[in-house]
Protein backbone atom coordinates (compact mmCIF):
# COMPACT_ATOMS: atom_id res chain seq x y z
CA UNK A 1 0.00 0.00 0.00
CA UNK A 2 2.70 2.44 1.02
CA UNK A 3 5.03 1.57 -2.39
CA UNK A 4 1.99 2.36 -4.40
CA UNK A 5 1.61 5.39 -2.60
CA UNK A 6 5.21 6.27 -3.01
CA UNK A 7 4.86 5.37 -6.86
CA UNK A 8 1.59 8.05 -7.79
CA UNK A 9 3.84 10.69 -5.28
CA UNK A 10 6.98 9.82 -7.62
CA UNK A 11 4.95 9.91 -10.75
CA UNK A 12 2.77 13.28 -10.84
CA UNK A 13 3.95 16.27 -12.28
CA UNK A 14 4.29 19.68 -10.01
CA UNK A 15 1.31 21.40 -9.69
CA UNK A 16 3.09 24.71 -11.46
CA UNK A 17 3.59 22.20 -14.29
CA UNK A 18 0.41 20.75 -14.43
CA UNK A 19 -1.29 24.38 -14.65
CA UNK A 20 1.28 24.83 -17.75
CA UNK A 21 -0.36 21.87 -19.29
CA UNK A 22 -3.61 22.95 -18.58
CA UNK A 23 -2.75 26.45 -20.55
CA UNK A 24 -1.39 24.88 -23.67
CA UNK A 25 -4.13 22.44 -23.98
CA UNK A 26 -6.22 25.71 -24.19
CA UNK A 27 -4.02 28.50 -25.53
CA UNK A 28 -1.32 26.69 -27.37
CA UNK A 29 1.51 28.46 -25.52
CA UNK A 30 3.96 26.07 -25.52
CA UNK A 31 5.52 26.82 -29.11
CA UNK A 32 5.10 30.06 -29.25
CA UNK A 33 6.40 30.67 -25.71
CA UNK A 34 9.75 29.08 -26.51
CA UNK A 35 10.07 30.64 -30.01
CA UNK A 36 9.62 34.01 -28.38
CA UNK A 37 11.41 33.87 -25.41
CA UNK A 38 14.70 33.32 -27.53
CA UNK A 39 14.17 36.37 -29.61
CA UNK A 40 17.52 37.75 -29.84
CA UNK A 41 18.04 41.60 -29.51
CA UNK A 42 21.07 43.52 -29.85
CA UNK A 43 22.55 45.34 -27.35
CA UNK A 44 23.57 48.92 -27.25
CA UNK A 45 23.58 51.60 -24.48
CA UNK A 46 21.55 53.91 -26.47
CA UNK A 47 18.65 51.29 -26.37
CA UNK A 48 18.59 51.87 -22.97
CA UNK A 49 16.53 55.32 -23.73
CA UNK A 50 13.58 53.72 -25.16
CA UNK A 51 13.61 51.52 -21.84
CA UNK A 52 13.80 54.38 -19.44
CA UNK A 53 10.19 55.88 -21.17
CA UNK A 54 8.75 52.86 -20.36
CA UNK A 55 10.00 52.28 -17.18
CA UNK A 56 8.98 55.81 -16.67
CA UNK A 57 5.41 55.26 -17.74
CA UNK A 58 4.79 52.47 -15.40
CA UNK A 59 6.21 54.38 -12.72
CA UNK A 60 3.42 57.00 -13.76
CA UNK A 61 0.81 54.51 -13.48
CA UNK A 62 1.77 53.09 -10.24
CA UNK A 63 2.28 56.64 -8.65
CA UNK A 64 -0.85 57.88 -10.32
CA UNK A 65 -2.98 54.91 -8.98
CA UNK A 66 -2.35 55.69 -5.61
CA UNK A 67 -2.93 59.41 -5.82
CA UNK A 68 -6.30 59.10 -7.13
CA UNK A 69 -7.12 57.65 -3.90
CA UNK A 70 -7.25 60.63 -2.48
CA UNK A 71 -7.50 63.51 -4.65
CA UNK A 72 -10.74 65.10 -4.97
CA UNK A 73 -11.45 66.21 -8.40
CA UNK A 74 -13.77 69.45 -7.23
CA UNK A 75 -14.24 73.00 -7.68
CA UNK A 76 -16.06 73.23 -4.28
CA UNK A 77 -15.04 76.04 -2.26
CA UNK A 78 -14.06 74.97 0.79
CA UNK A 79 -12.19 76.73 4.32
CA UNK A 80 -8.68 74.69 5.08
CA UNK A 81 -7.99 73.20 8.40
CA UNK A 82 -5.59 71.04 7.69
CA UNK A 83 -2.48 70.54 9.25
CA UNK A 84 -0.35 73.40 6.76
CA UNK A 85 -0.58 76.53 9.19
CA UNK A 86 -0.20 79.15 7.14
CA UNK A 87 -2.96 77.86 4.79
CA UNK A 88 -5.48 77.32 7.69
CA UNK A 89 -8.75 78.85 7.21
CA UNK A 90 -8.05 80.24 3.82
CA UNK A 91 -10.70 80.12 1.00
CA UNK A 92 -9.47 77.32 -1.40
CA UNK A 93 -11.35 74.61 -3.92
CA UNK A 94 -11.51 70.85 -2.51
CA UNK A 95 -8.86 70.40 -5.55
CA UNK A 96 -6.39 72.24 -3.85
CA UNK A 97 -7.45 71.23 -0.68
CA UNK A 98 -7.16 67.54 -1.44
CA UNK A 99 -3.56 68.28 -2.59
CA UNK A 100 -2.12 69.55 0.20
CA UNK A 101 -3.59 67.24 2.26
CA UNK A 102 -1.98 64.18 0.43
CA UNK A 103 1.23 66.56 1.14
CA UNK A 104 1.04 66.67 4.42
CA UNK A 105 -1.30 64.14 6.00
CA UNK A 106 -1.54 61.60 3.70
CA UNK A 107 1.59 59.28 4.98
CA UNK A 108 4.34 58.99 1.67
CA UNK A 109 1.62 61.22 -0.46
CA UNK A 110 4.30 63.94 -0.94
CA UNK A 111 6.88 61.49 -1.82
CA UNK A 112 4.54 59.92 -4.27
CA UNK A 113 3.67 63.37 -5.68
CA UNK A 114 7.31 63.67 -6.04
CA UNK A 115 7.63 61.00 -8.03
CA UNK A 116 5.14 61.10 -10.10
CA UNK A 117 6.02 64.70 -11.72
CA UNK A 118 9.21 63.63 -11.65
CA UNK A 119 8.51 60.40 -13.43
CA UNK A 120 6.47 62.54 -16.17
CA UNK A 121 9.36 64.73 -16.98
CA UNK A 122 11.80 62.12 -17.24
CA UNK A 123 9.54 60.41 -19.21
CA UNK A 124 8.90 63.19 -21.77
CA UNK A 125 12.85 63.67 -21.57
CA UNK A 126 13.52 59.73 -22.54
CA UNK A 127 11.07 59.86 -25.43
CA UNK A 128 12.65 62.90 -26.89
CA UNK A 129 16.28 61.91 -26.84
CA UNK A 130 15.25 58.51 -27.83
CA UNK A 131 13.39 59.45 -31.00
CA UNK A 132 16.04 61.68 -31.48
CA UNK A 133 18.31 58.90 -31.92
CA UNK A 134 15.77 56.76 -33.91
CA UNK A 135 15.25 59.65 -36.05
CA UNK A 136 19.78 60.54 -36.52
CA UNK A 137 19.92 56.66 -36.97
CA UNK A 138 17.67 56.23 -39.45
CA UNK A 139 15.67 53.77 -37.28
CA UNK A 140 12.36 55.27 -38.85
CA UNK A 141 12.69 53.60 -42.08
CA UNK A 142 10.57 50.57 -43.88
CA UNK A 143 9.33 48.57 -41.80
CA UNK A 144 8.96 50.67 -38.90
CA UNK A 145 6.96 54.14 -40.15
CA UNK A 146 3.93 53.13 -38.71
CA UNK A 147 6.10 52.64 -35.19
CA UNK A 148 7.18 56.12 -35.72
CA UNK A 149 3.91 57.45 -35.80
CA UNK A 150 3.33 55.67 -32.55
CA UNK A 151 5.81 56.49 -30.49
CA UNK A 152 5.44 60.71 -32.08
CA UNK A 153 1.67 60.35 -30.90
CA UNK A 154 3.29 58.67 -27.30
CA UNK A 155 5.16 62.00 -27.33
CA UNK A 156 2.11 64.54 -27.86
CA UNK A 157 0.12 63.15 -25.83
CA UNK A 158 2.46 62.79 -22.99
CA UNK A 159 2.84 66.28 -23.34
CA UNK A 160 -1.01 67.29 -23.25
CA UNK A 161 -1.11 64.42 -20.05
CA UNK A 162 1.59 67.07 -18.62
CA UNK A 163 -0.65 69.95 -19.06
CA UNK A 164 -3.38 68.09 -17.60
CA UNK A 165 -1.79 66.56 -14.55
CA UNK A 166 -0.31 69.92 -13.12
CA UNK A 167 -3.56 71.44 -13.76
CA UNK A 168 -5.41 69.53 -11.39
CA UNK A 169 -4.11 71.16 -8.06
CA UNK A 170 -5.75 74.39 -9.08
CA UNK A 171 -2.74 76.49 -7.52
CA UNK A 172 -2.23 79.92 -8.64
CA UNK A 173 0.78 78.29 -11.18
CA UNK A 174 -1.61 75.95 -13.06
CA UNK A 175 -4.27 78.08 -13.00
CA UNK A 176 -2.20 80.66 -14.64
CA UNK A 177 -1.31 78.09 -17.66
CA UNK A 178 -5.41 77.11 -17.61
CA UNK A 179 -6.01 80.99 -18.31
CA UNK A 180 -3.09 80.81 -20.71
CA UNK A 181 -4.47 77.58 -22.73
CA UNK A 182 -8.18 79.73 -22.68
CA UNK A 183 -6.63 82.58 -24.31
CA UNK A 184 -5.37 80.51 -27.30
CA UNK A 185 -8.36 78.47 -27.60
CA UNK A 186 -10.40 81.93 -27.58
CA UNK A 187 -8.00 83.04 -30.21
CA UNK A 188 -9.15 80.53 -32.77
CA UNK A 189 -11.37 82.49 -35.67
CA UNK A 190 -15.30 81.84 -35.13
CA UNK A 191 -15.21 78.85 -32.85
CA UNK A 192 -12.59 79.27 -30.60
CA UNK A 193 -15.89 81.10 -27.96
CA UNK A 194 -17.65 77.64 -28.54
CA UNK A 195 -14.82 75.55 -27.55
CA UNK A 196 -14.31 77.06 -24.71
CA UNK A 197 -17.77 77.52 -23.41
CA UNK A 198 -17.76 73.77 -24.15
CA UNK A 199 -14.53 72.79 -22.31
CA UNK A 200 -14.98 75.37 -19.28
CA UNK A 201 -18.61 74.88 -18.83
CA UNK A 202 -19.42 78.41 -19.08
CA UNK A 203 -17.35 82.16 -18.62
CA UNK A 204 -13.85 81.50 -17.03
CA UNK A 205 -12.87 79.89 -14.79
CA UNK A 206 -16.34 77.57 -14.12
CA UNK A 207 -16.48 74.85 -12.25
CA UNK A 208 -16.01 71.66 -14.65
CA UNK A 209 -12.74 72.57 -15.43
CA UNK A 210 -10.68 70.06 -12.91
CA UNK A 211 -13.13 67.12 -13.09
CA UNK A 212 -13.06 67.31 -16.83
CA UNK A 213 -9.02 67.46 -16.74
CA UNK A 214 -9.16 64.66 -13.81
CA UNK A 215 -11.26 62.47 -16.08
CA UNK A 216 -8.62 62.98 -19.63
CA UNK A 217 -5.91 63.00 -17.27
CA UNK A 218 -6.67 59.77 -15.54
CA UNK A 219 -8.92 57.46 -18.15
CA UNK A 220 -9.09 58.91 -21.54
CA UNK A 221 -5.12 59.77 -22.34
CA UNK A 222 -3.87 57.28 -20.42
CA UNK A 223 -5.59 54.59 -22.27
CA UNK A 224 -4.61 55.91 -25.51
CA UNK A 225 -0.96 55.76 -24.52
CA UNK A 226 -1.30 52.45 -22.71
CA UNK A 227 -2.83 51.19 -25.83
CA UNK A 228 0.34 52.76 -27.63
CA UNK A 229 3.44 51.57 -26.07
CA UNK A 230 1.93 47.79 -26.37
CA UNK A 231 1.24 48.41 -30.18
CA UNK A 232 4.66 49.80 -30.07
CA UNK A 233 6.30 47.17 -28.13
CA UNK A 234 4.72 44.46 -30.37
CA UNK A 235 6.01 46.18 -33.32
CA UNK A 236 9.43 46.20 -31.96
CA UNK A 237 9.16 42.42 -31.36
CA UNK A 238 7.75 41.92 -34.76
CA UNK A 239 9.79 43.51 -37.03
CA UNK A 240 13.23 42.56 -34.52
CA UNK A 241 15.09 45.30 -33.26
CA UNK A 242 17.48 47.38 -35.27
CA UNK A 243 21.45 46.61 -34.68
CA UNK A 244 24.30 49.17 -35.25
CA UNK A 245 26.94 47.74 -38.01
CA UNK A 246 29.33 45.58 -37.13
CA UNK A 247 31.09 42.46 -38.58
CA UNK A 248 29.08 39.75 -38.88
CA UNK A 249 25.69 41.99 -39.14
CA UNK A 250 23.16 42.15 -41.95
CA UNK A 251 19.79 43.25 -42.10
CA UNK A 252 19.15 39.43 -42.61
CA UNK A 253 20.44 38.65 -38.95
CA UNK A 254 20.43 40.10 -35.49
CA UNK A 255 23.26 39.86 -33.33
CA UNK A 256 22.75 39.93 -29.43
CA UNK A 257 21.68 38.40 -26.18
CA UNK A 258 18.31 36.12 -26.35
CA UNK A 259 15.15 37.47 -24.38
CA UNK A 260 15.56 35.03 -22.01
CA UNK A 261 17.06 35.04 -19.47
CA UNK A 262 19.84 37.44 -20.21
CA UNK A 263 18.48 40.23 -21.95
CA UNK A 264 14.87 39.91 -19.04
CA UNK A 265 17.44 40.22 -16.05
CA UNK A 266 19.09 43.39 -17.58
CA UNK A 267 15.53 44.70 -17.98
CA UNK A 268 14.36 43.86 -14.46
CA UNK A 269 17.46 45.16 -13.03
CA UNK A 270 17.23 48.17 -14.76
CA UNK A 271 13.77 48.76 -14.26
CA UNK A 272 14.69 48.99 -10.59
CA UNK A 273 17.52 51.26 -11.17
CA UNK A 274 15.22 53.74 -12.85
CA UNK A 275 12.61 53.81 -10.09
CA UNK A 276 15.97 53.91 -7.66
CA UNK A 277 17.15 57.03 -9.43
CA UNK A 278 13.71 58.90 -10.01
CA UNK A 279 13.09 58.52 -6.00
CA UNK A 280 16.29 59.25 -4.72
CA UNK A 281 15.55 62.72 -7.04
CA UNK A 282 12.30 63.16 -5.77
CA UNK A 283 12.91 62.54 -1.90
CA UNK A 284 16.09 65.59 -3.09
CA UNK A 285 15.00 67.93 -5.16
CA UNK A 286 11.40 69.90 -4.33
CA UNK A 287 8.93 70.11 -7.34
CA UNK A 288 5.82 71.90 -7.75
CA UNK A 289 5.82 72.98 -4.52
CA UNK A 290 1.74 74.11 -4.50
CA UNK A 291 1.71 75.05 -1.24
CA UNK A 292 3.64 78.24 -1.58
CA UNK A 293 2.11 79.67 -4.12
CA UNK A 294 -1.28 79.45 -2.58
CA UNK A 295 -5.05 78.41 -4.65
CA UNK A 296 -5.65 80.20 -8.07
CA UNK A 297 -7.99 83.13 -8.32
CA UNK A 298 -8.22 85.00 -11.28
CA UNK A 299 -7.19 88.34 -10.16
CA UNK A 300 -3.64 87.22 -8.83
CA UNK A 301 -1.17 86.15 -11.07
CA UNK A 302 2.92 84.56 -9.70
CA UNK A 303 5.65 85.54 -10.56
CA UNK A 304 8.16 83.37 -12.59
CA UNK A 305 5.30 81.63 -14.26
CA UNK A 306 6.84 78.76 -16.47
CA UNK A 307 5.19 75.68 -17.94
CA UNK A 308 7.01 72.43 -17.61
CA UNK A 309 10.20 72.05 -20.01
CA UNK A 310 7.66 70.21 -22.71
CA UNK A 311 5.04 72.75 -22.96
CA UNK A 312 7.91 75.62 -23.26
CA UNK A 313 8.45 75.99 -26.35
CA UNK A 314 4.82 76.71 -27.22
CA UNK A 315 4.71 79.65 -25.03
CA UNK A 316 7.81 80.70 -26.25
CA UNK A 317 5.69 81.05 -29.45
CA UNK A 318 3.46 83.12 -27.99
CA UNK A 319 5.59 85.60 -26.14
CA UNK A 320 8.21 86.01 -29.58
CA UNK A 321 5.07 86.85 -32.13
CA UNK A 322 4.14 90.75 -32.25
CA UNK A 323 0.83 91.39 -31.09
CA UNK A 324 -0.93 91.90 -34.73
CA UNK A 325 -4.73 92.11 -35.11
CA UNK A 326 -7.39 92.48 -37.51
CA UNK A 327 -10.64 93.51 -36.76
CA UNK A 328 -12.95 92.48 -39.81
CA UNK A 329 -15.96 94.45 -40.97
CA UNK A 330 -18.31 92.28 -39.12
CA UNK A 331 -16.87 93.60 -35.63
CA UNK A 332 -15.16 90.65 -34.91
CA UNK A 333 -11.18 90.67 -34.23
CA UNK A 334 -8.77 87.99 -35.03
CA UNK A 335 -5.60 87.93 -32.66
CA UNK A 336 -2.99 86.78 -34.80
CA UNK A 337 -0.67 87.35 -31.84
CA UNK A 338 -2.17 84.16 -30.37
CA UNK A 339 -3.27 82.66 -33.62
CA UNK A 340 -0.56 81.90 -35.59
CA UNK A 341 1.76 80.19 -32.57
CA UNK A 342 -1.24 78.30 -32.60
CA UNK A 343 -1.37 77.34 -35.93
CA UNK A 344 2.97 77.10 -35.90
CA UNK A 345 2.56 74.71 -32.76
CA UNK A 346 1.39 71.91 -34.59
CA UNK A 347 3.59 72.74 -37.99
CA UNK A 348 7.22 72.64 -35.29
CA UNK A 349 5.95 69.15 -33.91
CA UNK A 350 4.54 67.49 -36.60
CA UNK A 351 7.58 68.66 -39.82
CA UNK A 352 9.11 65.60 -37.94
CA UNK A 353 6.27 63.19 -37.82
CA UNK A 354 6.24 62.80 -41.32
CA UNK A 355 9.67 63.14 -41.79
CA UNK A 356 10.01 58.89 -42.80
CA UNK A 357 7.08 59.33 -45.35
CA UNK A 358 9.59 62.84 -46.94
CA UNK A 359 12.86 60.89 -47.07
CA UNK A 360 11.07 57.39 -48.49
CA UNK A 361 9.18 59.57 -51.33
CA UNK A 362 12.85 61.88 -51.88
CA UNK A 363 14.79 58.34 -52.13
CA UNK A 364 11.90 55.93 -53.72
CA UNK A 365 13.56 53.13 -51.59
CA UNK A 366 11.57 49.90 -50.93
CA UNK A 367 13.83 48.15 -49.18
CA UNK A 368 13.64 46.87 -45.40
CA UNK A 369 16.27 48.18 -43.06
CA UNK A 370 17.25 46.73 -39.82
CA UNK A 371 20.64 48.08 -39.71
CA UNK A 372 21.24 51.84 -38.55
CA UNK A 373 22.87 54.63 -40.17
CA UNK A 374 25.64 56.41 -38.56
CA UNK A 375 24.47 60.39 -38.62
CA UNK A 376 27.60 61.01 -40.57
CA UNK A 377 26.94 58.95 -43.48
CA UNK A 378 23.78 61.37 -44.08
CA UNK A 379 24.19 64.77 -43.68
CA UNK A 380 21.69 66.26 -44.66
CA UNK A 381 18.91 64.20 -42.54
CA UNK A 382 21.12 64.83 -39.43
CA UNK A 383 21.74 68.44 -40.45
CA UNK A 384 17.72 68.80 -40.47
CA UNK A 385 17.46 67.13 -36.60
CA UNK A 386 19.88 69.24 -35.46
CA UNK A 387 17.92 72.47 -37.05
CA UNK A 388 15.04 71.47 -35.81
CA UNK A 389 16.23 70.82 -31.93
CA UNK A 390 17.82 74.22 -32.23
CA UNK A 391 14.49 75.60 -33.08
CA UNK A 392 12.77 74.01 -30.10
CA UNK A 393 15.78 75.18 -27.90
CA UNK A 394 15.40 78.94 -29.55
CA UNK A 395 11.37 78.70 -28.44
CA UNK A 396 12.39 77.57 -24.97
CA UNK A 397 14.57 80.73 -24.60
CA UNK A 398 11.40 83.11 -25.46
CA UNK A 399 9.65 80.81 -23.12
CA UNK A 400 11.43 82.15 -20.08
CA UNK A 401 12.39 85.18 -21.72
CA UNK A 402 11.48 87.05 -17.81
CA UNK A 403 14.19 84.77 -16.00
CA UNK A 404 16.37 85.05 -18.56
CA UNK A 405 16.25 88.82 -18.36
CA UNK A 406 16.38 88.72 -14.56
CA UNK A 407 18.66 85.99 -13.64
CA UNK A 408 21.07 87.73 -16.59
CA UNK A 409 20.36 90.93 -16.05
CA UNK A 410 19.57 91.45 -19.62
CA UNK A 411 16.63 93.46 -21.52
CA UNK A 412 13.41 91.38 -22.23
CA UNK A 413 13.06 93.03 -25.32
CA UNK A 414 16.72 92.42 -26.10
CA UNK A 415 15.79 88.44 -25.41
CA UNK A 416 12.40 88.74 -27.42
CA UNK A 417 13.92 90.01 -30.44
CA UNK A 418 16.54 87.74 -30.59
CA UNK A 419 13.91 84.71 -30.49
CA UNK A 420 11.75 86.37 -33.02
CA UNK A 421 14.79 86.67 -35.36
CA UNK A 422 16.17 83.27 -34.16
CA UNK A 423 13.64 81.37 -35.34
CA UNK A 424 13.90 82.00 -39.02
CA UNK A 425 18.18 82.29 -38.94
CA UNK A 426 19.26 79.77 -36.37
CA UNK A 427 18.14 76.61 -37.79
CA UNK A 428 19.70 77.64 -41.01
CA UNK A 429 22.61 78.59 -39.54
CA UNK A 430 23.15 74.72 -37.56
CA UNK A 431 22.11 73.17 -40.42
CA UNK A 432 25.13 74.55 -42.95
CA UNK A 433 27.22 73.93 -39.61
CA UNK A 434 26.17 70.74 -39.01
CA UNK A 435 25.90 69.29 -42.53
CA UNK A 436 29.69 70.75 -42.48
CA UNK A 437 30.81 68.79 -40.08
CA UNK A 438 29.40 65.48 -41.22
CA UNK A 439 31.05 66.01 -44.54
CA UNK A 440 34.05 66.72 -42.96
CA UNK A 441 33.76 63.89 -41.05
CA UNK A 442 32.89 61.59 -43.79
CA UNK A 443 36.22 62.68 -45.70
CA UNK A 444 38.04 61.72 -42.81
CA UNK A 445 36.86 58.07 -43.17
CA UNK A 446 37.33 58.17 -46.78
CA UNK A 447 40.98 59.29 -45.77
CA UNK A 448 41.63 56.31 -43.25
CA UNK A 449 40.75 53.98 -45.19
CA UNK A 450 42.49 54.75 -48.42
CA UNK A 451 45.50 55.87 -46.77
CA UNK A 452 45.12 54.05 -43.08
CA UNK A 453 46.07 55.37 -39.77
CA UNK A 454 48.49 57.76 -38.88
CA UNK A 455 51.35 55.93 -36.74
CA UNK A 456 53.05 58.88 -35.76
CA UNK A 457 56.38 57.22 -36.80
CA UNK A 458 58.17 59.73 -39.37
CA UNK A 459 60.35 58.20 -41.97
CA UNK A 460 62.97 59.74 -44.36
CA UNK A 461 62.47 58.46 -48.02
CA UNK A 462 65.64 58.47 -50.19
CA UNK A 463 65.31 61.55 -51.85
CA UNK A 464 64.86 63.21 -48.44
CA UNK A 465 61.22 63.93 -47.99
CA UNK A 466 59.61 62.94 -44.65
CA UNK A 467 56.77 61.53 -44.33
CA UNK A 468 54.42 59.96 -41.37
CA UNK A 469 53.87 56.04 -42.14
CA UNK A 470 50.16 54.81 -41.86
CA UNK A 471 48.99 51.64 -41.23
CA UNK A 472 46.13 49.82 -42.66
CA UNK A 473 43.12 49.86 -40.62
CA UNK A 474 41.63 46.85 -39.01
CA UNK A 475 39.15 44.53 -41.55
CA UNK A 476 36.34 45.60 -38.35
CA UNK A 477 36.79 49.12 -39.08
CA UNK A 478 36.83 48.60 -42.35
CA UNK A 479 34.09 47.55 -42.50
CA UNK A 480 32.08 49.90 -40.06
CA UNK A 481 33.57 52.76 -42.50
CA UNK A 482 32.73 51.65 -45.70
CA UNK A 483 29.63 49.05 -45.19
CA UNK A 484 26.72 52.10 -45.68
CA UNK A 485 24.49 52.47 -48.48
CA UNK A 486 24.86 55.72 -50.60
CA UNK A 487 22.05 56.74 -52.97
CA UNK A 488 22.92 58.25 -55.98
CA UNK A 489 21.22 61.36 -56.91
CA UNK A 490 18.03 61.08 -59.06
CA UNK A 491 17.98 62.75 -62.57
CA UNK A 492 14.79 63.58 -64.85
CA UNK A 493 14.44 61.44 -67.45
CA UNK A 494 15.54 62.62 -71.73
CA UNK A 495 13.65 64.87 -72.74
CA UNK A 496 13.23 62.84 -75.70
CA UNK A 497 13.32 58.93 -75.13
CA UNK A 498 14.65 56.67 -77.60
CA UNK A 499 11.30 56.16 -79.70
CA UNK A 500 11.49 60.12 -79.55
CA UNK A 501 8.77 60.23 -77.37
CA UNK A 502 8.55 63.79 -75.61
CA UNK A 503 8.93 63.18 -71.65
CA UNK A 504 7.11 65.52 -69.95
CA UNK A 505 7.74 65.06 -65.66
CA UNK A 506 5.38 66.67 -63.40
CA UNK A 507 6.13 69.65 -60.93
CA UNK A 508 6.21 67.30 -58.07
CA UNK A 509 8.69 65.02 -60.10
CA UNK A 510 11.25 67.90 -60.67
CA UNK A 511 10.88 68.92 -57.46
CA UNK A 512 11.97 65.40 -56.01
CA UNK A 513 14.91 65.21 -58.06
CA UNK A 514 16.19 68.74 -57.33
CA UNK A 515 15.45 67.72 -53.40
CA UNK A 516 17.00 64.64 -54.38
CA UNK A 517 20.52 66.03 -55.72
CA UNK A 518 20.55 68.59 -52.43
CA UNK A 519 20.55 64.95 -50.33
CA UNK A 520 22.84 63.38 -52.61
CA UNK A 521 24.58 65.32 -54.95
CA UNK A 522 28.28 65.99 -54.77
CA UNK A 523 27.33 68.80 -52.35
CA UNK A 524 25.39 66.44 -50.08
CA UNK A 525 27.39 63.50 -49.15
CA UNK A 526 31.14 62.47 -49.84
CA UNK A 527 31.83 59.48 -51.99
CA UNK A 528 33.19 56.30 -50.00
CA UNK A 529 36.19 54.30 -51.35
CA UNK A 530 35.84 51.98 -53.30
CA UNK A 531 37.73 48.69 -53.68
CA UNK A 532 39.54 49.95 -56.86
CA UNK A 533 40.98 52.80 -55.34
CA UNK A 534 42.12 50.83 -51.97
CA UNK A 535 44.03 48.57 -54.00
CA UNK A 536 45.11 51.16 -55.55
CA UNK A 537 46.04 52.70 -52.76
CA UNK A 538 47.74 49.80 -51.41
CA UNK A 539 49.74 48.81 -54.10
CA UNK A 540 51.98 51.60 -53.66
CA UNK A 541 51.15 54.23 -55.37
CA UNK A 542 50.90 56.92 -52.82
CA UNK A 543 50.72 55.00 -49.39
CA UNK A 544 53.55 55.94 -47.04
Amino acid sequence: MSTKTETQSRGKAPAGERVADWADGRLGIYGGAKKNLRKVFPDHWSFLLGEIALYSFIIILLTGVYLTLFFKPSMAEVHYHGSYVPMQGVLMSEAYASTLDISFDVRGGLLMRQIHHWAALIFLVAMFVHMMRVFFTGAFRKPRELNWLFGFLLLVLGMFTGLTGYSLPDDLLSGTGIRFMEGAILAVPLVGTYMAMFLFGGEFPGTDIIPRFFAIHVLLLPGIMLGLVVAHLILVFYHKHTQYPGPGRTNNNVVGYPLMPIYMAKAGGFFFLVFGVISMISATFTINAVWVLGPYRPDKISTNAQPDWYMGFSEGLIRAMPAWEWVIPTGHTINFGVFIPLMLLPAVLGAIAVYPFFEAWVTKDQREHHLLDRPRNVPTRTAFGAAWISVYFVLLVGGGNDLWAIFFDLSINTITWFVRIGFFVVPVVVFMITRRICLGLQRRDRDKVLHGRETGIIKRLPHGEFVEVHEPLPPEQLHLLTQHHQYKAAELPPAVDKNGVESRPGIIEKVRVRISRGYFGEHGQVPKATPEEYKEIMSGHGHH
